[in-house]
């Protein structure tokens, strides 16, 4: 097994691979590494630049198509077997000599997870500064996860703490999150160096705030009902029909004392109520047999032990 796994995901990345792999070959060269590019559907040159390599460390994941981020990262894991796996980006914007220094934070001290902080961040303004500053005060809000920099792909983790996650549709930026979930506690953080962009172009625009916005919404979920869905779809669906049941209640009074309801909002609202309350727990139903499916057609587990052994006092 190698010591180190790291996966660098590229799309368009032509002029980058070059300078890349000669400053990973150099920062790791005392490491026994594996590097594995997944090339995530490139239009350029980028697939031919990486075979001129030639190193049998260097290794190249060809995915069909543009799938984006979060698929090609899990591609790249997929695939790792290292002790240890590294997540980089493939823009130079990281600085792989900050990778020794975190293998070696992660082996002595037993983190799960040691991620960056890009210290003195080389990025536009109001782009990209403000709008992650934005993003990651909700994020650590909502996800109770008090990291500084959770945007920073350079994070080191054990194989066994990333492969215990899957990372699906654009939730690449939640991996502390998930492994959280997971029962991976030790996480840390360290400032590292954070170059700016010299070939290339960013892939990043204000297009993904709608969509960190949907992805935050799904962790909250995840971290509070992951396992109970049916306590917050029936909770909603509880009070939602006991309201719309009250309402009709009081609508069949002044019907019985001979008053007109016929055409009342109130009366509509009393129905939406009543029909919603029932689709909220009918939801909640389909989702805990969802729920026990995937844990038990996986032969998955609803908790994480973290050791066994004696009860006795060494």
């Amino acid at each position: 097994m190698k010591k180190l796994s790291l996966v660098i995901c590229v799309w368009n990345e032509e002029p980058n691979i070059k300078p890349l792999s000669e400053q990973i070959k150099a920062a790791l060269k005392d490491i026994d590494f594996e590097a594995i590019f997944v090339d995530d559907g490139s239009t350029d040159n980028t697939r031919e630049e990486i075979r001129k390599i030639n190193d049998e460390r260097f290794i190249l994941v060809e995915l069909k198509r543009n799938y984006g981020q979060s698929s090609a990262l899990q591609a790249g894991i997929d695939q790792a077997e290292g002790e240890y796996v590294a997540l980089i980006d493939g823009d130079l914007q990281n600085d792989p000599a900050d990778v020794p220094g975190m293998l070696n934070m992660i082996q002595s001290e037993g983190w799960d997870m040691v991620a960056g902080i890009r210290a003195n961040r080389k990025d536009g303004m109001f782009l990209r500064k403000v709008p992650s500053k934005i993003a990651n005060y909700m994020i650590r809000r909502a996800t109770g996860i008090h990291m500084k920099d959770l945007g920073c792909t350079l994070k080191i983790f054990t194989n066994e703490t990333i492969k215990s996650i899957h990372i699906y549709g654009e939730l690449h930026r939640y991996i502390p999150a998930l492994i959280t979930l997971e029962g991976a506690t030790k996480i840390t953080q360290v400032d590292v160096n954070h170059r700016p962009r010299e070939f290339g172009s960013s892939k990043y625009n204000l297009s993904r705030t709608t969509r960190v916005m949907s992805d935050l919404i799904l962790m909250v979920f995840f971290k509070k009902y992951m396992q109970r869905p049916m306590h917050f779809f029936g909770n909603i669906g509880i009070i939602t029909l006991g309201i719309g049941v009250l309402i009709n209640i009081y609508l069949l009074v002044l019907k019985i004392l001979g008053n007109d309801i016929w055409g009342k909002p109130l009366l509509l609202l009393g129905i939406l109520l009543v029909l919603g309350g029932i689709q909220f727990i009918t939801t909640g139903i389909i989702a805990e047999v969802q729920m026990r499916t995937y844990f038990e057609s996986q032969k998955k587990k609803p908790y994480r032990v973290k050791r066994v052994g004696p009860a006795v006092v060494k």
